[in-house]
């Protein structure tokens, strides 16, 4: 399934039917009076937020969403049918926009969460126009119209850590080396496309979710490369792992960790503020010498721990996998300041 993170459409919920204008006819009762009923409410447009899905292809179908309008009154006092309401499923962390104007109109964060649009009210019958001086009021009022929205919908992935790192750093090797996930691995840059999401089972029921984020490059939150419209995916992880590599052309690791670090900023400054780890990876290419000289390198530019791992013989992955988990656990056992009785 092609992977879509960000598409434009027009939704419209349904109109309200018109109230109507009727007057008792029965036998042996004069001067029925008015008994036109209200028009239903138009129908809503609801997005519903499932982890069965995780692209916005589906909305590629169409590029207009309208919901049923409601039905006309009758007489007797009878109502008009409320218009059928369209559902519309997207992946979880889905931020609604209007496409106009900018503004955020929802974000769905979490499995079955809801935004819904209403539809317009059913307009009323003659039956509530009755007065004492009009008792044959022949007047009842239209259903008001439903609400049009030019919406721009962005998928932000959800995932507790998010692996960072300029092209051929190691990343979906590293990922495919501790989930199920199998991005494209090959030795040429941006071979990762698309974000991957990968899921480390810790045992006893315990997991997390890995985000493998396209690479950076310099110029990044400017829009150079591919790593920009990827960007968005890192906002909601609690922890970034960075994966610099050896004899890599940008530079060497401590230049291309702060360089990484510099499009976080540039993209959102509050990104500096999560937690990080340091990822020293392809250590296999290296002799000892120059782990300690590349580690002691890294430590002049970061105050973040620093981890030497190499994917393809498996060193040090088990102690970063444990690694990550434990801070995941302690970020989860530390109060937030609004946790915190005054």
């Amino acid at each position: 399934m092609k992977f879509v993170d960000e598409i434009e459409f027009i939704v419209q919920s349904g109109k309200g039917g018109d109230g109507c204008v009727s007057f008792r006819r029965e036998k042996f009762v004069p001067r029925g009076g008015p008994d036109g009923g209200d028009g239903g409410r138009g129908g809503p447009v609801i997005f519903r937020a499932t982890e069965r899905k995780n692209t916005l292809v589906d909305f590629r179908r169409n590029k207009t969403y309208r919901a049923k309008n409601g039905q006309p009154g009758m007489g007797n006092r009878m109502f008009g049918a409320y218009g059928k309401a369209l559902v519309l499923e997207c992946p979880v962390g889905t931020v609604f926009f209007d496409a106009e104007t900018g503004d955020q109109l929802a974000d769905l964060e979490a499995h079955d969460d809801e935004w819904t649009i209403p539809g317009g009210d059913g307009g009323l019958g003659n039956v509530h126009y009755k007065t004492s001086t009009n008792r044959t009021p022949r007047k009842a009022k239209p259903g008001y119209p439903g609400t049009v929205i030019r919406i721009r919908a962005e998928l932000k992935l959800i995932a507790d850590v998010g692996l960072l790192g300029f092209p051929n750093a190691g990343k979906s090797t590293f990922i495919s080396r501790i989930s199920a996930a199998r991005p494209r691995v090959a030795d040429y840059p941006f071979t990762t496309l698309v974000p991957n999401l990968g899921v480390v089972d810790m045992g006893a029921g315990n997991s997390y979710v890995v985000a493998d984020i396209p690479g950076l490059i310099e110029g990044a939150s400017d829009g150079v490369g591919l790593g920009h419209k990827f960007l968005r995916h890192v906002e909601r992880c609690h922890l970034y792992v960075h994966l610099v590599a050896p004899y890599a052309p940008e530079g060497d690791p401590a230049e291309l960790l702060v360089a990484l670090n510099s499009e976080l900023e540039k993209y959102n400054d509050t990104l500096l503020n999560r937690s990080q780890i340091v990822v020293l990876s392809k250590c296999d290419l290296l002799s000892d010498e120059e782990r300690e000289k590349h580690v002691a390198a890294l430590h002049k530019v970061t105050d973040a721990p620093v981890v030497v791992i190499s994917s393809v013989t498996g060193a040090g992955v088990r102690e970063l996998v444990g690694q990550v988990w434990k801070h995941l656990e302690d970020a989860r056992l530390t109060p937030s300041p609004d946790d915190i009785a005054l």
